[in-house]
């Protein structure tokens, strides 16, 4: 799955920065320089969705749809 998220990141007053992503709530990273706590909200956000997409998934009937939609 390929999407843009939104980072918001600060600095952290005991160091290094964390970020956050308004869209996916939940979803945060930390790290000592800004890449690495975006790296590591990438990985939170892909975690939480695939999570979701799991539990939702396993409460739908076997005669479900299963489509896809592209968002621009």
């Amino acid at each position: 799955m390929k999407a843009e998220f939104t980072a918001i990141i600060e600095a952290a007053s005991e160091g290094g920065y964390w970020a956050i992503c308004p869209e996916v709530p939940g979803a945060n990273g930390q790290g000592e320089t800004i890449e690495e706590a975006k790296n590591n909200l990438r990985e939170a956000i892909g975690l939480i969705l695939e999570d979701r997409r799991t539990d939702i998934l396993r409460g739908l009937p076997e005669d479900a749809i299963r489509d896809k939609v592209l968002v621009e």
